[in-house]
C-alpha cells in the first residue's frame, strides 16, 4: 500500500466538506446524495463489519505485503497463515499478472528480490513461475512458491479472512474482480485505489465490493462522493505521514471508515518511529481517536501489544469479527 495523496477534508461548524462535493451534516444527507450511485441492493457483509468496529471503537490490523516474517516470505500462503493465526485476518496483498495472463501474488516488477528467479514479471510465464522458490526478507530460500490470486481468495474464503488487493501495473481491476467473482470472495477482498480515476473505475465495476479510496482530492476537484463512491462500501484512506482525529471524526459522522498506515520504508515508517521506546502508546492513540483501520508492517508485535490498542483489537474480535467470521 502506497498512496501518496493526502485526504483533502476541512471541518467547519461541525459539518464535513468533501472537495468538489456538496456540503453534508451526516450519515442521511450522504445516503441520499449516493443512493443513485450504490448499485446493487446488497452490498458486501464487509460493509457491516467495518460499521461495526467504527460503532463500537475498535480497530482493525491489515498487515502489509502478506505479514512477512522470518522464515515467512511476502505474499506467500504459507505466511497468511501465520499471519492469520498469530497476528491479524485482514492482509494486504499484491496482485500481479504474468506474460500469459495468470493473476498471482507478487509486490515487484521484477522476480529478483522475492523469488529465486530473476527478470521481469510481465516477460514471464506461469509455468516458470510457478515453480521458483518464495525468498523471505531476510534472504533466505524457501520451500514456498508464489500462488496464484485464486488460490489465495479460496485461502480467505475457506479461512473467513480478508485480503486487501493491490493492483500492480501488469494487471487489471477488471481481471481481479473477475476472480474475485469467480472465488465467491466478495466477502473477503477489499480493493485498494490509488486515484480518482482508478477509485472510479472500481466504483463502476464492481459497486458492492469495499475500497479503499482518496475521496476528496483537492487538486483535481474531482467530488468522488457526488454520485460516484458508495460510502457504504468506501474506507478512506489517509495517508502514512500526519494521524488527523479530526479527518476521522468528519468521516465517521458521514459514517465512513478512516484508513491510515504506519508502514513504509524501514528506519523512516511511524511503526519504527512509534515502537522506538519500546511504548505503544501512539497506537492506542490511533484507536482513541478513531481509526478503523491501520495499515502496519509489525502485526505481529501489535497483536500482542498492551494499553488500548490492544482493548480496541479485542473490542473487534468480540463486538464484530465473531458474528462475520461466524
Amino acid at each position: 500500500m502506497k498512496h501518496a495523496k493526502t485526504l483533502a477534508i476541512s471541518i467547519a461548524m461541525g459539518s464535513l466538506t468533501l472537495s468538489g462535493c456538496q456540503q453534508v451534516t451526516g450519515s442521511q444527507a450522504v445516503g441520499a446524495d449516493m443512493a443513485a450511485a450504490q448499485g446493487p441492493a446488497d452490498v458486501t457483509p464487509l460493509a457491516g463489519l467495518f460499521d461495526c468496529v467504527r460503532e463500537e471503537g475498535g480497530i482493525l490490523l491489515a498487515a502489509h505485503r502478506g505479514g512477512p516474517a522470518p522464515g515467512y516470505p511476502e505474499n506467500a500462503i504459507e505466511t497468511l497463515d501465520h499471519v492469520l493465526s498469530n497476528a491479524a485476518f485482514i492482509t494486504e496483498v499484491d496482485v500481479a499478472e504474468t506474460s500469459d495472463g495468470v493473476l498471482f501474488l507478487m509486490h515487484d516488477d521484477t522476480l529478483d528480490r522475492t523469488t529465486s528467479g530473476s527478470g521481469a514479471v510481465a516477460d514471464t510465464d506461469w509455468a516458470d513461475i510457478s515453480t521458483l522458490d518464495l525468498v523471505d526478507n531476510e534472504g533466505t530460500v524457501t520451500n514456498f512458491h508464489p500462488p496464484r490470486l485464486t488460490a489465495a481468495l479460496d485461502w480467505a474464503v475457506r479461512n473467513g479472512a480478508i485480503l486487501e488487493l493491490d493492483r500492480k501495473d501488469t494487471t487489471s481491476f477488471a481481471g481481479i474482480i473477475a476472480a474475485v467473482r469467480e472465488a465467491g470472495a466478495e466477502a473477503n477482498a477489499v480493493l485498494i485505489t490509488y486515484d480518482d480515476a482508478e477509485a472510479r473505475e472500481v466504483a463502476r465495476l464492481a459497486p458492492d465490493l469495499m475500497m479503499t479510496a482518496d475521496p476528496g482530492d483537492a487538486a483535481q476537484d474531482s467530488g468522488l462522493l457526488e454520485g460516484t463512491l458508495n460510502p457504504q462500501t468506501l474506507i478512506a484512506w489517509t495517508g502514512t505521514s500526519s494521524p488527523d482525529p479530526a479527518v476521522w471524526a468528519a468521516l465517521a459522522e458521514a459514517d465512513i471508515e478512516s484508513a491510515f498506515g504506519t508502514l513504509g520504508a524501514e528506519g523512516e515508517r511511524l511503526d519504527d518511529q512509534y515502537w522506538a521506546d519500546g511504548d505503544p502508546s501512539e497506537y492506542s492513540q490511533l484507536a482513541r481517536d478513531g481509526l478503523t483501520l491501520l495499515a502496519t508492517d509489525v502485526p505481529y508485535r501489535l497483536a500482542r501489544a498492551d494499553g488500548w490498542i490492544g482493548t480496541a483489537q479485542d473490542i473487534s474480535r468480540k463486538e464484530c469479527m465473531y458474528g462475520f467470521r461466524d
